[in-house]
């Protein structure tokens, strides 16, 4: 977590700092519309926080919510809501984990995995066309520091 006695010190006096911060910001805020957007072309009822949700069960299913709570950093009755959610909609489904009786293993429905590839595939196509001008050295560099980012900011943002 940022820490309120250093933060005041960095405000102002490091110009990449406050770059960094301002593009972020857009980043993030352009990020949560477009959640918005592909949750709807997965599914009209689909909460935009739960596309996420989705393309971390297609990378890394079968997961147990605990899991899938830490990786997101929420906590696990939020976790529980949205996969409930998602099993309402038909998105996914649980299974019983083999390795604790207790547990739950989430994965993706056929129907589930099918929306999401059909819209996560248009996605990606509008990325490419936005950044066809790019270099493919910048766009893989891009790649690598968002997530070199990612990874060193999980305890942070």
């Amino acid at each position: 977590m940022i820490d309120a006695r250093n933060a005041a010190d960095v405000t102002g006096a490091d110009p990449s700092a406050d770059a960094l911060e301002r593009e972020l910001t857009v980043l993030f805020r352009r990020a949560r519309a477009a959640s918005g957007e592909l949750a709807r072309a997965v599914h009209p009822d689909l909460e935009p926080a739960a596309y996420g949700l989705l393309v971390r069960l297609q990378e890394a299913e079968p997961e147990r919510a605990t899991d899938l709570a830490s990786y997101f950093g929420v906590g696990k009755a939020t976790m529980s809501r949205q996969l409930r959610a998602l099993e309402a909609l038909g998105l996914v489904d649980r299974e019983p984990d083999p390795a604790d009786g207790r547990a739950f293993l989430m994965r993706l429905t056929p129907g589930g995995r099918e929306r999401f590839n059909r819209v996560r595939r248009a996605r990606r196509a509008a990325y490419l066309r936005q950044l066809s001008g790019w270099d493919r050295g910048d766009l893989a560099d891009l790649a690598r520091l968002l997530h070199d980012l990612n990874e060193s900011t999980a305890e942070v943002l």
